[in-house]
């Protein structure tokens, strides 16, 4: 809890707090699932061969919505997803809900995907614990089409209408965020078709930021120039009159990014180290919080240190804790031990809360999975916080 001026008591460690909505055997399957992701050779051989499984119809899918599924999705639907919204509101952490449903290259896919997202708005409008709406634009589009888009290459005339529906479909959500004053998170993907999404980005919050941040872009701090389009973009809004929306993250595809860069033959746009995304990042949110008043700061992270210098910025500054310009946001599953700590000591904080079908979100979580065990001590974290937890039951 937060204890009088320039105090901040932040326990990270409290494993009681963290996992108190988990039962024993909630505990036991989430330890036994971290043993196997922390293993990468596993995780290469597991994917093709779950994918393989799915795809000629062997009977596999009750084991994973029992385990990986449960573990990272609130459920199959929107509605399927109440209990594990209700279970994070009882620790005061809101629901981003976000269908994952990846890979899909369709117009017929693209207007369904577009639907779903709407209808997520919808009850975000009757849900007082959803906080936030979100959509990954290649959910809305295809890649291929934002990559050439991003190449700055001549469309054709099919090419030029698939794309105005591609922009209609952006304009339609993030209007019927701006009409029910709900926020709109807007997901950054690979630098090649990131240009276009930013320019997307920031035309949606020229359009619909003039009262307040409704719609965020992402700022993926793990490349060297972002940071300089975060200051660049506030600039902008300074210029026109509008409240800049930064969801600011580390980054979700660095091995992707810097094999194509060196199968392509151009510079890598990762930053060179770890130091360097962390100084980054941390300066990016003084950035935000220096300008917090037209600012409206998603620090999306599972940095302990980036989550610690933050809550202390908030103290230190005097600014409420409950200020709506600043939330604290992690993925379900993952890091319960700093969602409901910084929660419990009053901080405004958002889970990501995948959800589709089965079938359909394994994409979405093998990517994690890989990512898991891309991020160094990540998984041994969740797995020592388990077993803390395991034996402090034991002792009660």
């Amino acid at each position: 809890m937060i204890v009088g001026h320039n105090q901040l008591k932040l326990d990270f460690d409290n494993t009681e707090i963290a996992f108190r909505n988990k039962s024993d055997n909630d505990l036991e399957k989430a330890y036994w699932l971290f043993k196997l992701v922390s293993s990468n050779s596993l995780i290469k051989v597991g994917t093709p061969v779950t994918n393989f499984a799915l795809n000629i119809g062997l009977p596999i899918q009750g084991i994973i919505r029992n385990t990986i599924y449960k573990q990272f999705c609130g459920g199959e639907s929107i509605q399927g997803c109440k209990r594990a919204i209700e279970e994070l509101g009882q620790g005061n952490v809101t629901t981003i809900l976000d269908y994952s449903v990846e890979g899909e290259e369709t117009e017929k896919s693209f207007d369904y995907t577009c639907q779903e997202i709407l209808q997520t708005v919808a009850y975000a409008k009757i849900n007082s614990l959803i906080s936030f709406c979100v959509f990954k634009p290649t959910g809305l589009g295809r890649f291929d089409l934002l990559a050439k888009v991003d190449a700055k290459e001549t469309l054709t005339l099919q090419e030029n209408e698939e794309f105005a529906r591609l922009y209609a479909r952006v304009d339609s959500i993030c209007k019927a965020c701006y009409e029910a004053k709900i926020k709109v998170l807007v997901d950054a993907e690979h630098s090649w078709i990131q240009d276009t999404i930013d320019d997307l980005a920031r035309e949606m919050m020229e359009k619909y930021n003039k009262t307040e941040a409704i719609v965020y872009n992402t700022y993926q701090l793990y490349r060297h120039d972002k940071l300089a389009s975060l200051k660049a973009d506030f600039a902008y809004a300074q210029t026109q009159d509008f409240y800049l929306g930064a969801k600011i993250v580390r980054g979700a595809y660095m091995e992707i990014e810097r094999e194509r860069a060196a199968e392509k033959g151009y510079p890598s746009p990762i930053q060179v180290d770890k130091a360097s995304c962390d100084r980054d990042y941390n300066e990016a949110i003084e950035f935000c919080l220096d300008h917090i008043n037209r600012i409206g700061l998603m620090a999306g992270t599972h940095n302990e240190a980036s989550s610690r210098l933050l809550a202390q910025q908030i103290v230190d500054r005097d600014i409420s804790p409950k200020n709506p310009h600043i939330f604290f946001a992690q993925l379900l599953g993952m890091s319960d031990n700093l969602s409901f700590n910084l929660a419990g000591a009053g901080f405004n904080v958002a889970k990501y809360m995948p959800y589709g079908p089965v079938k359909s979100v394994m994409p979405y979580l093998f990517r994690r999975a890989q990512e898991n065990t891309s991020v160094g001590g990540q998984t041994g974290r969740e797995l020592a916080l388990i077993i803390k937890e395991k034996k402090r039951r034991k002792q009660n």
